[in-house]
């Protein structure tokens, strides 16, 4: 409990808090934004071998 006290209250403890925060949103949107690409590439793929 003392640790968890520490974590909310401290100057390093708030830091660390707001870096694994960042770190989470970063992960959220690198992964949000390679499958959106992805798809978008496969959908390109398909539809230039239906033109051919």
């Amino acid at each position: 409990m003392h640790a968890l006290r520490d974590f909310f209250s401290t100057d390093y403890g708030l830091l660390s808090a707001a870096v694994i925060a960042i770190t989470l949103g970063m992960g959220a949107f690198y992964v949000r934004f390679f499958l959106k690409h992805m798809h978008e590439d496969e959908a390109r793929a398909r539809a230039a071998a239906a033109q051919k």
